[in-house]
C-alpha cells in the first residue's frame, strides 16, 4: 500500500514516468518521427524502459534502506528533477531516442534513492526491512502498470488520430520539463514556489 501510494503521491515520479512513455508510440527514422504501425512493438518499447527503469531504482532502493549508501536529499530531490527536465527534452531533441531505456536506467539509480526515504521514515527493525522492501517495490509496480495501462492505449489511439507530435509529444514535453525545471529550482534553493 505504501508503494502504491507513494507512485500515485508523487507527481514528480508520474511525469517521470509520462515523459518516458510520451514517445513510446512512435518509432524515429532519418530524425523524424513516424507512428508505430502495431501496439506490441509499443509494448516491447515500453517493456525495455520500464524494466530498466525497476532494475535501476530497485537496487538503489535496496542500497539505501539497508544503510549501504546515503545521499543527501537536496541532492537526490535536484537530481529527480534534473531527470525529468533532460527525459522530456529527450522527446523533443532526442539524444536517446533508440536507447531510451539507458536514460531510464541512469535517472532509475537516482529515483531509487528518492523512494527510499518512505522506508527509512517507517522506523523498521534491521529483521523486517527485506519484507517491507519486497512489498513496497511491488507496490510501486502496480501503481506504475496502472498508470501505464491507462495512458498508453490513449496515446496509441491518439497516434494518428491528431498531429501527436506537435499536439501531444512537443506540448506535452515542454509542459513537463517546465515543471521539472520549477522543481529543481524549489529543491536547490529550498524554496516552495508550487504546492505539488
Amino acid at each position: 500500500e505504501l508503494g502504491i501510494e507513494h507512485i500515485v503521491s508523487g507527481i514528480d515520479h508520474l511525469l517521470f514516468l509520462f515523459a518516458l512513455l510520451l514517445p513510446a508510440v512512435l518509432r524515429r527514422v532519418d530524425n523524424t518521427w513516424h507512428s508505430v504501425e502495431r501496439l506490441p512493438a509499443a509494448l516491447i518499447d515500453i517493456t525495455k524502459v520500464v524494466t530498466a527503469f525497476t532494475l535501476a531504482h530497485s537496487l538503489t532502493l535496496a542500497l539505501a534502506v539497508f544503510g549501504v549508501v546515503q545521499l543527501p536529499s537536496m541532492l537526490v530531490e535536484s537530481a529527480i528533477a534534473i531527470s525529468i527536465i533532460v527525459a522530456a527534452l529527450n522527446n523533443v531533441w532526442p539524444m536517446f531516442s533508440e536507447q531510451r531505456w539507458t536514460l531510464a536506467f541512469a535517472f532509475g539509480l537516482m529515483h531509487g534513492f528518492g523512494f527510499s526515504g518512505a522506508l527509512t521514515d517507517l522506523g523498521l527493525a534491521r529483521e523486517q526491512l527485506a519484507s517491507a522492501l519486497v512489498g513496497f517495490n511491488l507496490g510501486v509496480e502496480l501503481a506504475q502498470l496502472a498508470f501505464i495501462a491507462l495512458v498508453v492505449p490513449t496515446m496509441f489511439a491518439l497516434r494518428r488520430r491528431v498531429p501527436y507530435v506537435r499536439t501531444v509529444l512537443a506540448p506535452g514535453s515542454a509542459l513537463i520539463a517546465l515543471m521539472g525545471t520549477v522543481w529543481l529550482f524549489e529543491r536547490s534553493l529550498d524554496i516552495r514556489l508550487l504546492p505539488l
